[in-house]
């Protein structure tokens, strides 16, 4: 469609003089992008850092109101809603899974229907009527009595509606903070030309920033909204939330006529089940060598999407059956397109490969959230028995949260400045920075080396608390300090590189789906680790046993629960490591339409 349009202006302006059609074709992006109109994007009036810019302040603000509940959720559910332990965690647990579902959700409307800024939109704004609900509802009958809330004063009981309308309201905020969390990131990027060497440097760049934003929003609430939810403020720290996802939302809205914008490409579902079909139909045919012969359409009709052909790869050779051209497939009327159930492109049987490579490195990193996971609760619950006192201020085991975020984000800050090049002076070698999976191998081997610190200091901190006699150990909650910073760094490598990753070798008509699929990977291993730890619990609670993880931490063994999970992270690097070296990257046509490019972590 842009091809089209932007045609007679270039070939008028060759009439004219061909340094004029030269400017001209370098004034608009060469990756297909649109502007506001549905017209072909002009460089200088759209996209760059100005709109990637209002995008991270969006995802900081929001990322901020939503930690601002989720970080005390469990308390709140105790305290104000006077749940038991049990019922506390198993709300949670719902309501964060929830989340982590809708993202999926959101991206496949994304990239199949609404399109990723009418996605972000659309979402975002039930995320601030269910803020604006849970504060009203907060302030208005779930704190009663007067003062009720805080750590061990409970409130009295509350009507079935008002529960009703305090469940509404949490879960229109998972669903407003959790559907465009996939769409927004890659939005992000799509406001930099990956075929300008400038801007794709940017691009690969706007992922990194993309998670120090996220990052950021945590500190403020995981510091200062912790604290004061902790003393009962619960009122004030869920009106900030909302403020800020208000806010968030006049970010959001303020570029609304600058930014770049792809087509949605259709059913991702429908595309696949087609290869699949066609395929089945044609299974006996002989398959030709090397592809030869294969249907594929003209490049313009890709690039009337906003898309690149995929070049044809030698694997899963069973599914290029589909793309077999025989006479029962051949039209009389040549601006009928063939059908789809029986004829596929080859880019569309490439579709398919693609996601089925990425499957097995997919599956190899859900074992990696072990650590990231334990560091939200058993990391917690370890702080929370330990010495929290400095002088008269006592420190929220929550808040150590904040040397993770610090170090995550000073990493990635000074990664490309001035790492990589320290790196590349030690190594002496030629300048190659470590790839994506390189890097998550990295990140995992770290991720290893931080949980065992974690047990090393559990066996102090029930060392110290023995010799006291006490619940608390005297030993100060500071030597925790070494896990959440290396965990941190580790957060540096694996994610920013697992988000680079999946959006480079997914089709373009996918992106946002790829940004799910790597932040999913994190929400199944919740529930992987969840039941690791009930197994270990069953197993190690036999014979009127405490088990390794009791309720009071000095009567278990939580280092041995660390030690293994440390074991599991390291014999998941050895699948992933076996897994990324057999992955065979993606082969993309670019928008000149000749050469090929091998499209793999730089």
């Amino acid at each position: 469609m842009e091809a089209k349009q932007q045609e007679p202006i270039t070939s008028e302006a060759s009439q004219l003089n061909p340094s004029i059609e030269e400017r001209l074709r370098h004034a608009y992006t060469k990756d297909g992008s649109l502007d506001f109109h549905g017209k072909p994007a002009i460089k200088e009036r759209t996209g760059g850092w100005r709109c990637g810019t209002l995008l991270l302040v969006n995802q900081g603000l929001a990322n901020l109101a939503f930690a601002g509940v989720e970080v005390n959720m469990v308390l709140f559910a105790k305290s104000v809603l006077r749940q038991t332990n049990a019922e506390a965690s198993n709300t949670f647990s719902r309501w964060m899974g929830s989340l982590y579902l809708s993202s999926l959700m959101g991206a496949f409307l994304s990239d199949s229907y609404l399109g990723r800024y009418l996605t972000c939109v659309t979402f975002q704004a039930f995320s601030i009527i269910g803020l604006l609900g849970l504060s009203f509802a907060t302030q208005s009958f779930l704190l009663r009595p007067h003062g009720c809330g805080k750590i061990g004063q409970l409130c009295d009981p509350h009507s079935p509606a008002e529960t009703a309308i305090f469940y509404i309201s949490i879960y229109l905020i998972a669903l407003g903070i959790g559907a465009p969390e996939p769409a927004l990131a890659t939005f992000g990027a799509d406001q930099f030309d990956e075929e300008d060497p400038k801007e794709k440097k940017s691009k690969t760049s706007f992922y990194s920033y993309f998670y120090i934003a996220l990052n950021l929003g945590c500190l403020f609430s995981e510091t200062v909204l912790v604290y004061a939810e902790n003393m009962g403020h619960w009122v004030l720290g869920f009106w900030i939330c909302a403020g800020c996802d208000i806010l968030a939302f006049s970010s959001l809205l303020s570029g609304t006529l600058r930014y770049r914008h792809f087509k949605p490409s259709g059913n991702p579902l429908s595309r696949f089940s087609q290869v699949i079909v066609a395929s089945l139909r044609k299974i006996n045919l002989e398959m030709p060598t090397n592809g030869g012969g294969l249907f594929e359409v003209h490049v313009r009709e890709y690039e009337a999407n906003g898309t690149r052909r995929i070049l044809h790869t030698n694997d899963f050779k069973f599914l290029d059956r589909a793309a077999i051209m025989t006479s029962a497939d051949i039209t009389t009327n040549e601006d009928q397109n063939p059908n789809q159930w029986r004829l596929c492109t080859v880019t569309q049987v490439e579709e398919v490969k693609c996601v089925l490579r990425l499957l097995p490195v997919w599956l190899s990193t859900i074992l990696s959230s072990i650590a990231y996971i334990q560091m939200l609760s058993l990391f917690v619950e370890q702080g929370a028995a330990m010495n929290t006192g400095v002088s008269n201020f006592q420190i929220p085991p929550a808040s150590m949260t904040a040397f993770d975020i610090v170090s995550t984000t000073a990493f990635i800050l000074l990664y490309d400045k001035l790492i990589v090049p320290l790196y590349l002076k030690v190594a002496k070698r030629r300048p190659k920075t470590p790839s994506e999976l390189q890097r998550v191998g990295i990140g995992l081997a770290i991720a290893t080396v931080a949980i065992i610190i974690a047990g090393i200091v559990e066996q102090h901190r029930r060392k110290y608390a023995s010799l006291s006699g006490e619940e608390t150990s005297s030993l100060s909650i500071f030597w925790q300090t070494p896990q959440y910073v290396l965990l941190g760094v580790s957060e540096a490598f694996v994610y920013v590189a697992q988000m680079e990753f999946f959006a480079s070798q997914i089709p373009n008509g996918l992106k946002s789906l790829g940004i799910a699929l790597s932040m999913s990977s994190t929400a199944i291993g919740t529930y992987v680790c969840s039941l690791i730890l009930t197994v270990v619990m069953v197993l190690t609670t036999k014979n009127g046993k405490p088990g390794w993880v009791p309720p009071n931490l000095n009567d278990g063994h939580l280092d041995r629960f660390f030690f293994l999970s440390a074991a599991l992270t390291a014999l998941n690097l050895g699948v992933f490591v076996v897994c990324a070296r057999r992955y065979k990257f993606i082969s993309l046509e670019n928008h000149e339409g000749e050469s090929a490019t091998r499209v793999a972590p730089q």
